[in-house]
């Protein structure tokens, strides 16, 4: 489907990394907690705008090593798989309470704060570079077509989660304090699919 190399599995990836806690997530929330549902949509569209700025970056060295050196680009393949196995590893590994966020929203100007949150988050720019790859089809690819599509599933994905989450924000946050364990569970679950997300995509190649 427009070049992309399994799209139900692209739209369940996309969906996995945005339940995963980030300063994305933390921003939604924080600004939820301070200015209601308004805010956190504003916030909503912060994340959004700050990902695809990071988004269309790593589109040109994508599109400049599928064009260029095309062994270079499956080896970037099996690269993002193992980098999505390893992350997910991580999350099985990881003790309670370990990489909490530190992110803090000023009560204005939500959706410019959650913006650079999102664009200034060091480890976006290696996923998105990591990710585009493993569902970019070389027999099918149409250049800029194919990111276009892949740029807006993951706004439309992104939009609806983040709407969800904003809506569900007091009783979300409230459960997750109340039942860290389940929270912790949800985690691991993550782990296991990103796990097997990198050796189906590295099989598959």
């Amino acid at each position: 489907m427009f070049g992309i190399s399994d799209y139900g599995a692209f739209c369940a990836a996309v969906l996995v990394f945005l339940m995963l806690p980030g300063p994305g997530t933390f921003a939604l929330l924080n600004s939820t907690g301070k200015g209601g549902f308004r805010a956190g949509a504003a916030a909503t569209v912060g994340v959004i705008a700050g990902d695809q700025v990071l988004l269309w970056l790593a589109v040109g060295g994508v599109s400049a090593l599928l064009a260029t050196y095309p062994t270079v680009f499956a080896a970037v393949q099996y690269a993002g798989a193992v980098y999505l196995a390893w992350i997910g590893l991580r999350l099985l590994l990881a003790r309670d309470g370990q990489d909490a966020s530190p992110v803090r929203i000023a009560p204005r100007h939500y959706a410019r704060q959650a913006f650079l949150i999102t664009l200034l988050n060091p480890k976006a720019i290696v996923f998105y570079m990591a990710f585009f790859p493993l569902f970019v089809d070389p027999a099918t690819h149409r250049g800029l077509a194919t990111f276009a599509a892949m740029a807006l599933t993951i706004a439309a994905i992104t939009l609806a989660y983040g709407l969800g989450l904003v809506a569900l924000a007091r009783a979300v946050t409230d459960r997750v304090r109340a039942h860290r364990g389940v929270a912790r569970a949800l985690e691991r679950l993550a782990g296991v699919f990103l796990i097997g997300f990198g050796l189906r995509l590295a099989i598959s190649r």
